[in-house]
């Protein structure tokens, strides 16, 4: 058995761009950016982010470029490929590594705005601070203490 399948949470970096191929159908390109936070050995909070092509094709396309703005969350579903070409200007050899969606889910606009209306969402006025990171514990849980 094979899988190939994808799934992030994010904000997007910039405006969604959209496109039409010589066939005629529609694509819609864009980068999410997923940040993750975490305390090192000596507890010092750390954080990173990662960066990821979104292209999406269709209707969801339309959609997508539509209503999709810089800093909105969104969830995307899909299968990652890696394209390559070569530079004509180099002759080098270039690779492209790509979420292909098949569903996307619009979160919130940058602001607490909901996609759906104006008003912000209960989850917006969370407190960025609590929920930084998850807190473990020190000790080492023991597998005869587990009720299963």
């Amino acid at each position: 058995m094979y899988l190939n399948k994808a799934l992030i949470v994010g904000n997007l970096t910039r405006d969604p761009e959209i496109t039409t191929i010589p066939s005629g159908q529609k694509v819609c390109k864009f980068s999410v950016a997923t940040n993750r936070v975490w305390k090192d050995k000596s507890g010092a909070k750390q954080e990173s982010a990662t960066y990821h092509n979104i292209v999406v094709w269709g209707k969801q396309a339309e959609t997508s470029a539509q209503y999709l703005k810089k800093g909105q969350q969104v969830m995307i579903e899909g299968r990652i490929e890696t394209r390559s070409w070569d530079d004509k200007a180099t002759g080098e050899k270039k690779y492209r590594t790509e979420i292909i969606a098949d569903r996307v889910q619009f979160g919130l606009k940058s602001g607490g705005v909901s996609a759906a209306g104006n008003s912000p969402s209960p989850k917006a006025k969370v407190n960025s601070s609590e929920v930084d990171s998850i807190e473990y514990p020190e000790e080492d849980i023991n597998p005869e203490d587990i009720p299963f």
